[in-house]
């Protein structure tokens, strides 16, 4: 196996871990502080064409891997957590489902759009009674005389106030007392369609979250992404995706984490010596290192597997598992090296660990994984 990155991967890391540091990292405290979103970021960000990254050419897109999206993901997730879930969320939940189940027209008119940038990419799934089990989704979408009428609301949907349109679930018909789910485009301007104020939230604060409320939301039937009632496998598809650059953004925080600790212990004195000459603290340090790399690799791993077209479902769930947990791990270490000092918001490691949690919830929790690995062991 090659673990080389590419030339063309060389380059995207050092271009965008060059931005991430001069552009992004720079303003990451005080919009943490002010929960204002990194609107000016996201437009040089399209100007750069990595708005589109993975995607096709044809489309807008800069026909790239998934290899290079984790190294985007990554090193936007070191400099700023909420930057990296917006743009992650752009690319595997906005722009993946038009990518793998639209038809030649619907990219035309909707994933274009997301690969330059010109609007966000977002994507409807989780509702108030349907999370983890999100085959308990409840909102609707009735056809007639060839129009769906939707009904229902989502939360916790990222991007949603910057998306001109967005893929979302619902139920359309029941076969055998079974619910058939579809995913559906919806055009975030149709009338019916509100978007609600922001959250208030634990971390990734400059990031958007909002919720969706559909009331008599109608669209065509050509919106309707893909076969009706596969929306159920569609998501599965797209979550398994999603995983990758959770476990990226996993990643990132953890490195960024590891970086200010080792930084700080080779700098901060305690009788008469650097604390980073004490063995328990290069123990800490030593054991973040490992983590942070074994992370990597098994991102690295189910993202080769995915642009193989290999099966790649338990992969990017032990990559999801694995890396939200190291993250919060090495974060909390993080804090304890820094002692006083790393409760305090300027030295920026607090940050990484109220960010890091979400990401052991969002995109399946670490105990949904935990069922997925199982399933795919044959349990």
């Amino acid at each position: 196996m090659n673990f080389n990155l590419t030339d063309e991967q060389k380059m995207l890391q050092k271009m965008i871990r060059e931005f991430a540091e001069e552009v992004v990292a720079p303003g990451a405290i005080e919009r943490d502080r002010t929960k204002e979103f990194p609107k000016e970021i996201f437009k040089q960000l399209g100007e750069m064409g990595i708005m589109g990254l993975p995607f096709e050419e044809t489309y807008g897109g800069a026909g790239s891997d998934t290899v290079s999206f984790a190294i985007v993901t990554e090193e936007l997730s070191k400099a700023c957590a909420s930057t990296g879930i917006t743009y992650s969320a752009h690319i595997s939940l906005g722009g993946a489902p038009l990518h793998l189940f639209g038809t030649k027209e619907q990219k035309e008119k909707f994933l274009t759009p997301i690969c330059t940038g010109e609007s966000l990419g977002a994507f409807g799934l989780t509702e108030p009674n349907a999370g983890s089990d999100a085959g308990g989704t409840e909102t609707t979408a009735k056809l007639d005389d060839g129009i769906y009428t939707i009904n229902g609301s989502k939360m916790f949907i990222t991007n949603a106030s910057y998306a001109k349109h967005l893929a979302l679930t619902a139920v359309t018909g029941n076969k055998k007392g079974k619910k058939q789910i579809s995913s559906i485009i919806v055009p975030t301007d149709c009338n019916g369609f509100t978007i609600s104020e922001p959250y208030e939230k634990m971390g990734l604060n400059s990031s958007n979250t909002t919720e969706l409320i559909l009331q008599d939301v109608q669209v065509p039937k050509e919106y309707l992404l893909g076969v009706e009632g596969e929306g159920f496998k569609q998501f599965l598809v797209t979550l398994d995706g999603g995983r990758i650059g959770i476990a990226a953004m996993a990643v990132g925080i953890a490195q960024a984490a590891y970086t200010k600790a080792l930084n700080y212990a080779k700098e901060r004195k305690q009788f008469g010596q650097a604390i980073s000459s004490f063995q328990v603290t290069q123990f800490k340090l030593a054991d973040m290192a490992l983590k942070i790399e074994l992370a990597r690799n098994m991102v690295y791993k189910a993202s080769w597997l995915k642009d193989q077209q290999k099966m790649f479902t338990k992969e990017a769930a032990m990559a999801k598992l694995y890396a939200t947990e190291i993250a919060m791990e090495i974060a909390r270490e993080a804090i304890q090296i820094h002692g006083g000092y790393g409760y305090m918001k300027e030295f920026e490691v607090e940050r990484y660990l109220r960010d890091a949690k979400l990401l052991e919830i969002g995109e399946g929790t670490s105990e949904v994984q935990r069922m997925v690995i199982a399933r795919q062991i044959g349990c």
